[in-house]
């Protein structure tokens, strides 16, 4: 599995995809009320990926109240450039809620580089929303 250093325009990683039909995060959150799981294609501006590897990645919330959106991808079948935050991007897979132990919590803010301090702070599991993506483009 080779995945390049840097992110550019263009790149495609897992399955081709067309940037054509994808909805924005927002509008994602708004079509999962009441919903368990939707495959669909999603835009939006990536705010972090994993330093260790490039194993998941967050789309920035684009509404005040809304989370960050955690993707990883499919059977880890491929990783992300770890520059690519700041990045837009399209996304095509499973969007699905999912109840987040702690200690998958503690694991992911390890990953992103928090402090001993904010990984200790973390003590509840979390409902999220979260994607699988089959296929990923880099838009800009």
């Amino acid at each position: 599995m080779n995945t390049p250093e840097q992110a550019a325009p263009g790149q495609q990683f897992g399955e081709k995809i067309k940037a054509k039909g994808a909805i924005s995060y927002a509008e994602l959150v708004d079509l999962m009320q009441g919903k368990d799981s939707l495959r669909i294609k999603v835009k939006g501006t990536v705010e972090e990926v994993c330093q260790k590897k490039g194993c998941w990645l967050t789309l920035k919330a684009e509404r005040p109240g809304d989370k960050p959106l955690f993707t990883g991808f499919k059977d880890y079948a491929f990783f992300m450039p770890k520059d690519l935050s700041g990045h837009v991007v399209v996304m095509q897979g499973l969007a699905y809620r999912e109840l987040v132990p702690v200690e998958q919590l503690q694991h992911l803010a390890e990953d992103a580089g928090a402090s001993p301090e904010e990984i200790a702070a973390i003590t509840e599991p979390e409902e999220q929303l979260r994607f699988v993506a089959d296929g990923v483009l880099v838009v800009e």
